[in-house]
């Protein structure tokens, strides 16, 4: 039972991390409707590390050109100051979203957590995602990223602290604001979301070895980081392919079929 536990909560982070719905919103509906509760800040944090796996291994040529471009000072071909320009891009843009999660920790675990506020932040972002399908140009491919896309798209990655509004669609979505073509949006957004998964696992390893885990535990741990991962990997490689000829739409509309579910729901507890 614990370890189907493990697979289920595993499963869940790993398909809502990457697509446009918000894992926090949907853990939060979570724990309040069924009674779904988090095993605790240190399987949290695991979890997300199975996230990143996820990340690091669909995009490990993409990592492994950038870290040896950044290490590569001799170099300096077009194809080598490109790389290193987006590995600084990655940089600036995870330093709004880092401060966020840096000062903002107390009230994501504490203020942002009401049903209600889920189902309002999850139409608003929803309705951000399906302006930004319908009045963009989407034209531009990935190359054409700039110091300015980035930091505005690193901005907007400060607004998912709050669950609901999705990390990795805010920044699709500012992403298509910036007139990026969906697989390019969609693509930077999952890059960067490796530095931020790592920023928050490091920032949370001391308490996790503090803490300590029993062979029971690491078991349960370990299940949960593979289910994540690959539920993660599976979902990302959907996505990319999804988008190629879909748009985001159908993921604003489950956004508002779910918000208008949670109301309905809070009036009938009411």
């Amino acid at each position: 039972m614990e370890s189907l536990y493990a697979v289920l909560l595993g499963c869940l982070q790993g398909a809502t991390e990457f697509l446009p719905i918000s894992s926090s919103g949907h853990l939060v509906l979570a724990e309040f409707f069924l009674g779904l509760k988090q095993a605790g800040l240190t399987f949290d944090v695991a979890l997300h590390m199975g996230t990143l796996f996820a990340i690091l291994l669909y995009f490990r040529n993409d990592f492994f050109k950038m870290s040896e471009a950044v290490f590569a000072p001799g170099k300096k071909d077009e194809e080598i100051i490109r790389l290193r320009r987006l590995s600084l891009y990655l940089v600036l843009a995870t330093i709004p979203g880092a401060l966020a999660g840096l000062f903002l920790e107390k009230a994501a675990e504490t203020l942002f957590r009401s049903p209600l506020l889920v189902a309002a932040t999850l139409t608003a972002a929803g309705v951000l995602l399906l302006a930004a399908e319908r009045v963009t140009a989407r034209r531009r491919k990935f190359d054409s990223l700039t110091l300015s896309d980035a930091l505005l798209i690193g901005l907007s990655q400060t607004l998912a602290i709050v669950p609901g509004v999705s990390r990795s669609g805010i920044t699709m979505t500012m992403g298509l604001f910036c007139g990026f073509d969906r697989p390019s949006a969609a693509r930077f957004s999952f890059l960067l979301s490796a530095p931020i998964i790592l920023g928050a696992g490091l920032h949370s390893l001391p308490k996790i070895i503090r803490t300590g885990l029993t062979a029971e535990e690491t078991l349960f741990f370990l299940v949960g980081i593979l289910s994540a991962g690959i539920s993660g990997y599976l979902v990302i490689a959907f996505l990319l392919r999804y988008i190629k000829t879909n748009s985001f739409a159908i993921f604003a509309y489950y956004r508002f079929a779910l918000s208008a579910a949670v109301v309905a729901a809070l009036l009938l507890r009411s």
